[in-house]
């Protein structure tokens, strides 16, 4: 497979003067104009998040899908991730279907059990059933997939379902990612389900995440599985300038700002990861720096843990827009053409 190189958001609220924040709907019109950038420099993928914040206040990625799907004409559009928990797996389903009928196998989901606990109340659903409600429903969203009419009769539903036509069907089957922070269960879950794993990463090292890697490829090679369906994205933190050091001093600056707000918002203590400037250094997982250090390090990363996609979440903390944008622009077309370049393809 062709390595794909893309970028991700969860919307970002602009920040006015004196602190505060600008209107949450101007971080969605951004959202979309990145998306158009995106595609217009060379990149592979654009994926939309799902938080309920007013510092990342992008809560309906499936809407963020249908509204790229378009007004693009190539590139790949996903969730990146839907909270499967707190969601309706038919509903998510037929949004998906109805932007691939618009943009044909061009959209893909991520599903994942959430960060935060914050959707439980929110939409009325019990945080002690977490697990029960994911497991369930991500079982429910690929028999949706699969099947044009479906009997379903999983734990996380009152009433079971017999025989339901769902459409729209879309041309393809969706490619449906199994998201998750990294827990061993996942690894086994997204083999035992036969779907590909997509890697949400904050910290740790670029070894500490191969072994997931072999972990998933070893397991998937030994339950027979077809070798062509197996797949490993990563979304990570990143952003690219031109000079490396200016670069990575931004990215920390905006980063930290996340960090704090992010963590009130969601009444947690506002404190970031440990050794962030570290992390921003080869033997880290932050993807922030000049061109060329960026590429060198997604190869590496590349040849230590063998994925298929690379994701950077740049607009963070109130980033300026025009620096996110810029750090699109260099990730298509300084830094695509050096990874394609130095992985031979």
């Amino acid at each position: 497979m062709t390595f794909e190189l893309g970028v991700y958001t969860f919307g970002n609220t602009p920040r006015t003067a004196d602190g505060g924040y600008g209107p949450t709907a101007q971080a969605i019109r951004e959202a979309l104009e990145a998306v158009h950038l995106a595609e217009e420099v060379g990149l592979d993928f654009f994926g939309f998040g799902e938080h309920h914040t007013a510092s990342m206040p992008l809560s309906s990625p499936t809407s963020m899908v249908t509204a790229a799907a378009a007004s693009t004409r190539r590139i790949k559009l996903g969730t990146t991730v839907t909270v499967l928990s707190t969601d309706d797996p038919v509903r998510v389903f037929q949004q998906l279907a109805t932007a691939a009928a618009i943009a044909p196998g061009r959209i893909e989901t991520v599903a994942g059990r959430g960060s935060s606990s914050i959707t439980f109340p929110l939409f009325d659903h019990d945080e002690g059933e977490y697990d029960l409600l994911y497991a369930s429903k991500f079982e429910m969203l690929l028999a949706l997939n699969a099947n044009e009419r479906l009997t379903f009769d999983g734990p996380h539903r009152t009433r079971p379902l017999t025989d339901a036509l769902i459409v729209p069907r879309p041309e393809q089957p969706l490619r449906i990612w199994l998201g998750t922070g990294g827990s061993p269960s996942s690894v086994g879950r997204a083999v035992e389900l036969g779907v590909p794993m997509f890697l949400g990463i904050l910290g740790g090292t670029p070894q500490h995440w191969a072994q997931y890697g072999h972990a998933y490829r070893d397991a998937w090679a030994e339950v027979g599985h077809p070798v062509e369906q197996a797949g490993i994205a990563v979304a990570v933190h990143g952003f690219v300038g031109p000079d490396n050091t200016a670069a990575k001093a931004k990215y920390l600056q905006h980063e930290l700002q996340m960090f704090a707000t992010g963590a009130a918002e969601v009444g947690r203590p506002g404190m970031a990861p440990s050794g962030r400037e570290a992390a921003m250094e080869s033997g880290g997982m932050v993807f922030a720096g000049g061109p060329e250090e960026i590429a060198d390090r997604i190869v590496q990363l590349h040849q230590l843990l063998g994925h298929d996609r690379q994701i950077l979440q740049m607009d963070v903390g109130g980033m300026p827009h025009a620096d996110y944008l810029k750090s699109i622009e260099l990730l298509g077309t300084e830094v695509l053409p050096q990874v394609r370049k130095e992985l031979g393809q």
